[in-house]
This record gives structure tokens, C-alpha cells and sequence, in this order.
């Protein structure tokens, strides 16, 4: 579900921030395959996540909440998880194309997280963002692999906590201890 949700939050982070309404234009999340961009007749700005990995970075701390029942819950520390995304604007020609693409890679350069107003869901951490050179998998590679024809295009890395661990009940607090077994002994303290 999270990486709906991700999805989700870039969407409405580049609509809001670009002005790109849902009767301007579309977002989708489509392979760039030639069968795909054939069917184009909006301007559109497609996030194709092409690859799905585990961050360097270390899982976010465990949580704890109090649930519906006001009872203790407690999470374990969610892994990071990092999604690629290859960002294309499609538009009527190639100087509005580089006009959008422009305006993408302003916005996401200028940014570390998406802003919280954006996001969509329950996430376990923000959405980090940043503009990556991936080697492993350039853009002209991916769009080839998908049989779409080359076009300019950046890669974006959002970085976010896995929804790997359910929420499960908190041991209650102790209150009190009844007794010991064997007394701790008391060493007198110096005086001075």
C-alpha cells in the first residue's frame, strides 16, 4: 500500500505545485511503452517507477501509539525502501515537452521531502526525493526495454519507510514490584 501512497503524493505534489489540474492534463504511472504514447492526446507527465530496492539508509525507529481502545501499540522499526522513478513529459512538441520537463526538474531539485499537505495515506516516515544519475538503469536503457520511443527524461528517487511490520499490542507498564526473591543488599554510603 505505501507505494500507492507514494504515488498518490507525487501526483498531487506536481499538480498542485505545476498547476497541472485533471482538466489541463494528466499524471500516469504507465511503462512508456510506443503503444502507450500513441494513445496520447493530453499533455501528460508520466512517473514509470522502474525499479524497487532497500535504501542505505537505516530502518526509522519503532513507534508507539495508543490504539482505538486507549491500550499501547507498538511497531518495529520499518525498513527504508527506495523507489526509481523515470519522470517524461508529453506534450504537443518538443518545446513544450522541455518547457514541462523544465519545470519537473525545478520543482524536484528545490525539494528534500514532499511537503506534508501532499501526502496521501498512512505513511511510517516522510517522502524524501532527489534527482539521481542511475547508471544501472539510464533512461535511454528503460525506454528501449519498454519498446517506447527515447525521449528526454530524468530519474527520481523517492525514499520512504516499508509498511513491513503490523502494529501489535504493548506489554502494560509495570506499576509496581511485589517482591524479590533475594533482597538487594544496602551498602552504607560514606560520609564525608
Amino acid at each position: 500500500m505505501f507505494i500507492r501512497n507514494v504515488d498518490e503524493s507525487l501526483e498531487r505534489f506536481i499538480r498542485a505545485r505545476l498547476a497541472l489540474t485533471d482538466d489541463l492534463g494528466d499524471v500516469t504511472f504507465e511503462a512508456p511503452t510506443s503503444n502507450w504514447s500513441a494513445q496520447l492526446s493530453r499533455i501528460t507527465v508520466n512517473l514509470f517507477l522502474y525499479d524497487v530496492g532497500l535504501s542505505n539508509q537505516p530502518s526509522r525507529s519503532a513507534i508507539r501509539r495508543a490504539g482505538e481502545n486507549g491500550a499501547g501499540q507498538q511497531r518495529a522499526p520499518q525498513p527504508m525502501v527506495r523507489l526509481g522513478y523515470l519522470i517524461s513529459a508529453w506534450a504537443g512538441s518538443p518545446r513544450d515537452e522541455h518547457q514541462l520537463l523544465g519545470d519537473l526538474v525545478s520543482l524536484f531539485a528545490a525539494q528534500a521531502v514532499v511537503p506534508a499537505e501532499y501526502l496521501v495515506g498512512t505513511l511510517s516516515s516522510s517522502v524524501q526525493v532527489r534527482l539521481v544519475a542511475d547508471e544501472l538503469n539510464r533512461p535511454r536503457d528503460v525506454f528501449a526495454g519498454s519498446g517506447g520511443q527515447l525521449k528526454a527524461a530524468f530519474a527520481l528517487e523517492a525514499t520512504v519507510a516499508a509498511d513491513s511490520y503490523e502494529w501489535t499490542p504493548e506489554a502494560p507498564p509495570v506499576d509496581r514490584i511485589v517482591g524479590l526473591t533475594h533482597p538487594v543488599p544496602r551498602t552504607p554510603t560514606a560520609r564525608r
